[in-house]
């Protein structure tokens, strides 16, 4: 499957890739494997998706936070490869959600990325390991932060 084809059949926009905001690299690539920062909850004209899911936000507009941050990966991504077509599979997901002490169901806000990713490479190669929890606080008062592992083609 050509990838980079597939997110216009999509017709997912990509945001345009940000310089990071600390002593850090948006991606390091070891062997075969790319190795990508948190990337926070930001819409497409660079703003962030702010606010705690279960005050400010509901469940379904964390989950939407969390598709932004799957699509500022894969926009960090196709920047720093060339070409999408350069990855072979997801192999993990961390995903952190701005959440209340009591909200629970952060595993469903972090699936916004994973679907997405789904949708794009498919469900062979675009369902990885996953890890989904809670946190007091993120930069910059964002909903939401992934980081992501990806393997490589040979």
């Amino acid at each position: 499957m050509d990838y980079d084809v597939r997110i216009k059949e999509l017709n997912l926009q990509l945001p345009p890739v940000s310089a990071p905001k600390g002593l850090y690299r948006p991606l390091v690539i070891v062997d075969n494997l790319a190795y990508l920062s948190g990337h926070v909850s930001a819409r497409l004209d660079g703003s962030l998706i702010q606010g705690k899911v279960g005050e400010a936000l509901d469940v379904e507009a964390g989950k939407l936070a969390a598709r932004a941050s799957g699509l500022s990966l894969l926009a960090t991504l196709r920047n720093e490869l060339g070409s999408l077509n350069k990855v072979k599979r997801v192999v993990k997901l961390f995903g952190m959600v701005n959440a209340t002490p009591d909200f629970d169901k952060h595993p469903y806000v972090i699936n916004g990325c994973s679907e997405l990713m789904t949708e794009v490479f498919g469900p062979e190669n675009g369902v990885g390991a996953r890890s989904a929890l809670g946190v007091a606080g993120l930069p910059g008062n964002c909903t939401v932060e992934i980081e992501a592992v990806f393997e490589l083609n040979a």
